[in-house]
């Protein structure tokens, strides 16, 4: 969907308030920043996806989905062409009575949703309540999200409009896989230490290494996604020393082994 027709997508997501829109192109990634009335969830099959709200940048692996709630403003990226996303567009008209429906969250799809989800290859376009059967299906599956969906996916990546924070974070994300230190990124831009620690507590509301964390995993998961390599060869392509380092700190942020990741 080019520039010219994405006023025409927004519209016909709107045009049914009480409906359904589905959609299973790949043209959410091409929509610039923006927001509906539906809530919205959107599952990412074959690839990675991320979904930028803010300041704050979250990764959407394979085999999961998000839920955005209606009026979040945001958009949808997708950098693999192999990467296939699904989007149904819902009501919200009770949404605030259950509070799954009021935040946006990643979670894993399990075996049941993903049938289900991949069911609605079918329809396409707006559902009417009127569509009985298609709508009724539709409806039951926003209507177990919030039974299904328990375990958060963790991996947000904050960025930041800071002029001087800015090049240090362009800088890390072309050598995560160097050893980086706080004082060694301070004497290459010319900082102080601690100018540099408070720029990224004010600017991000976290510490340089947080961030230098958050960032491998996030190239991590990439590369478990997009590659063949090995999880030894990803850890040390991501700057760890030993696959157990690496093992450790992924399992901590996300609460998946390296070796499940993927299986869920």
């Amino acid at each position: 969907m080019n520039v010219l027709q994405t006023s025409e997508y927004l519209s016909a997501i709107e045009k049914s308030p009480d409906g359904v829109f589905v959609l299973h192109e790949k043209v959410e990634r091409k929509l610039p920043a923006h927001s509906h009335t539906k809530g919205q969830l959107t599952y990412v099959q074959g690839g990675i996806a991320y979904i930028h709200i803010q300041n704050v940048s979250y990764i959407i692996p394979a085999r999961h989905y998000v839920w955005v709630p209606a009026g979040l403003e945001h958009f949808l990226e997708v950098r693999h062409l192999a990467t296939v996303t699904r989007n149904i567009y819902y009501y919200s008209k009770e949404d605030h009575k259950e509070p799954f429906y009021t935040k946006l969250g990643i979670y894993p799809v399990n075996n049941l949703l993903l049938e289900m989800i991949i069911y609605t290859e079918r329809w396409i376009g707006d559902i009417q309540p009127e569509n009985t059967v298609p709508f009724q299906f539709l409806s039951s599956i926003k209507n177990v999200l919030p039974q299904l969906s328990h375990k958060v996916f963790p991996i947000a990546l904050p960025t930041t409009s800071n002029e001087r924070l800015k090049p240090i974070l362009l800088y890390l994300s072309q050598n995560f896989h160097k050893q980086q230190s706080l004082e060694e990124i301070s004497k290459r831009f010319g900082m102080a230490e601690r100018s540099v620690s408070r720029l990224f507590q004010s600017a991000m509301s976290i510490s340089f290494l947080q961030y230098l964390k958050l960032l491998r995993m996030v190239r991590a998961i990439e590369m478990m996604l997009q590659t063949n390599k090995s999880t030894s060869e990803i850890a040390y392509a991501t700057g760890y020393n030993s696959l157990a380092a690496f093992s450790k700190a992924f399992y901590q942020l996300t609460n998946i082994r390296p070796s499940d990741f993927g299986k869920v």
